[in-house]
């Protein structure tokens, strides 16, 4: 478990790279993200799972991306 959380806190730039192009696309009209969270803001009537999976899946690299940030901001345990 401790070689997944620190290779989660390693990799920041990757995640956000990942954040960017993946978690984004397709960019236009709007990025994919922007919209499936809207629609959640706004009742998440008619989802179906395929669409709860896509947003899991363009959500992914945002939630990756924080918890590497929150990781490296975290003073790392000391060992008694």
């Amino acid at each position: 478990m401790e070689q997944i959380i620190e290779g989660i806190r390693k990799n920041t730039l990757f995640w956000f790279l990942a954040s960017l192009s993946l978690g984004l696309a397709p960019f236009s009209p709007e990025p994919h993200i922007v919209g499936k969270l809207r629609w959640v803001a706004g009742g998440a009537q008619g989802m179906t799972g395929m669409a709860w999976f896509d947003l899991f899946l363009h959500g992914t690299p945002f939630l990756l991306l924080a918890i590497s940030l929150i990781l490296r901001l975290k003073k790392p345990a000391t060992k008694s």
